[in-house]
């Protein structure tokens, strides 16, 4: 057996010795680090409680929620007011809210998780999927990909009225879409489409063999923990703890009833809360990763980031007035644009009575995410900007105070338009006829049927099976649809008179509704 020189063992024993110690330093330093980090993003959070407790006043707010995510860790979780104004029960960390079109980016995962598996391409023809789909036009019937259906790039300007104006299912909704007139050249700009997501919620079906509700909830809400999630408001049936929509009348909140989405869910049905959307967030500044485990491949999870089309100005945000971006694009589901030499993806939410945003700064390990129940309150782009800000170290702006004056002006330019039309009404005029000769069914293949009836003296009108109003006379034979639902505001229609002497056909600007028996399809 041969032993080593005293001399040599002490070295080696030094040696160890000052690994062990390097070991020591090295750890307490990241752990310093760990330290430091968690306490820049105290440090740089303070304050921002008061200032959005100070902003959600100054928006006149009924309730929000609000999470910051920074470097994989949540830096800041709060809540403030109330679920419906009137009553105690206030917001919570687990209140649901409609997260509106944040949607789509859950529904653009869902076909990159079909992308990894083989069983979509993200150029694939959507008649792949859909064969019955038919668009007005043969050629984007047959060049339509799955991409374009992500992208806003269809060729269609929005047709919104197939689900705000009709009570169709998203089967009757995508039947519809051979009538519409493309309003530009496939793939030639950017137009903001909900219909088109529905239709890549129909491609996720067809080529998973699940309904789109099951997918995205076993494929995303169950991996990721996202247990007060629902796919669409009727699923919520029975759940507990649900922020109502609000709509502002000058200082006045008021309680109004939710905007229905089933046509077009994968565009904007979801349903969820503060914490679940922590879970959402943190998920996608991990590029889709749950701790050891990838939903999404790193080149998928790219792609959904990488921009796809440019957005035009008047397509994008009126805040970009005072961002002042050199860039606007659209991915996979988000927005983006540039913001202090960062690149940030983002999306908002809004259905009538509810806003959300989501905003992502993966350079900077950073992420936002908003939800409240009061009509487009814009203080969710303030508190965005603000904690851009606060984290990035720069000059900080009262975001919440030059937005409020931006859309302050927007809403003062709004009324002086109302005004100048109400100053070229020419008044003392009468319609020319009986009002009940207006009565009658007005219908069109793809607008729909609008049933007018006199009722007490007064001319009602019903569109669709809910939407409902009362005309009042505006000038000649123009009258404006007062809705029922205050908070839908008023829509002008104007009756031609036919040789025989009553109305055929009643005008809504861009497209009429023919006198007679409604049409069937």
């Amino acid at each position: 057996m041969t032993t080593m020189p005293e001399e040599q063992e002490a070295s080696m024993i030094w040696w160890r010795v000052r690994a062990v110690r390097s070991i020591c330093v090295l750890l307490l330093v990241l752990s310093s680090f760990s330290v430091a980090r968690a306490q820049s993003a105290e440090a740089a959070l303070a304050g921002f409680d008061a200032y959005v407790s100070r902003a959600v006043k100054d928006w006149n707010t009924a309730g929000l929620a609000i999470v910051v995510v920074k470097d994989g860790k949540v830096a800041f979780l709060r809540t403030y007011g109330v679920r419906e104004v009137g009553k105690p029960e206030p917001i919570d960390t687990a209140t649901i809210f409609s997260i509106a079109s944040t949607t789509k980016a859950m529904t653009a995962a869902a076909v990159g998780m079909l992308v990894d598996e083989g069983k979509v391409s993200w150029d694939d023809p959507v008649t792949k999927f859909v064969p019955t789909l038919q668009l007005y036009d043969p050629y984007v019937t047959r060049e339509l990909t799955v991409r374009d259906l992500l992208t806003h790039r269809a060729g269609l300007d929005g047709t919104d009225f197939l689900w705000t104006s009709n009570d169709l299912t998203s089967e009757e909704i995508v039947a519809r879409l051979r009538l519409v007139r493309p309003s530009y050249s496939l793939r030639s700009t950017f137009s903001y489409q909900n219909v088109m997501y529905a239709l890549a919620g129909e491609v996720v079906a067809r080529a998973s063999g699940m309904t789109w509700e099951r997918f995205i909830e076993s494929r995303i809400f169950l991996p990721l923990g996202m247990r007060r999630t629902f796919a669409t408001r009727e699923l919520t049936r029975g759940a507990a703890n649900i922020a109502s929509p609000h709509w502002r009348a000058g200082d006045t909140l008021t309680v109004i009833e939710d905007t229905p989405t089933a046509g077009i869910s994968p565009a904007g049905g979801v349903w969820s809360s503060i914490s679940d959307m922590a879970r959402w967030t943190r998920f996608l500044l991990d590029s889709a990763t749950i701790g050891k485990t990838r939903l999404l491949r790193r080149e998928t999870f790219t792609e959904l980031f990488t921009p796809q089309v440019v957005v035009p100005p008047d397509e994008f945000y009126v805040t970009a007035q005072l961002t002042r971006p050199h860039w606007m694009t659209y991915g996979l589901g988000w927005y983006q644009h540039d913001y202090r030499g960062r690149m940030v993806n983002f999306h908002t939410g809004s259905l009538d009575g509810t806003v959300a945003l989501i905003g992502l700064m993966p350079d900077a390990g950073l992420g936002v995410y908003v939800l409240a129940n009061t009509d487009h309150a814009e203080i969710r782009h303030a508190l965005m900007y603000r904690v851009f800000d606060l984290f990035l170290g720069e000059p900080v702006r009262d975001w919440s105070d030059e937005l409020h004056t931006l859309y302050a002006r927007r809403e003062a330019q709004r009324d002086s338009s109302r005004h100048a039309v109400e100053a070229k009404r020419v008044k003392g005029t009468r319609p020319s006829l009986a009002l009940d000769k207006y009565a009658g069914t007005y219908n069109d293949p793809l607008y729909g049927t609008m049933i007018v009836t006199l009722e007490r003296g007064r001319l009602r009108a019903r569109l669709g099976l809910k939407a409902t109003g009362t005309l009042e006379h505006f000038q000649y034979d123009t009258f404006r649809i007062r809705w029922d639902h205050s908070w839908e505001g008023t829509t002008p229609v104007t009756f031609n008179t036919g040789v025989n002497g009553i109305p055929e056909a009643a005008n809504f600007g861009s497209y009429s509704l023919k006198r007679g028996v409604p049409r069937t399809e």
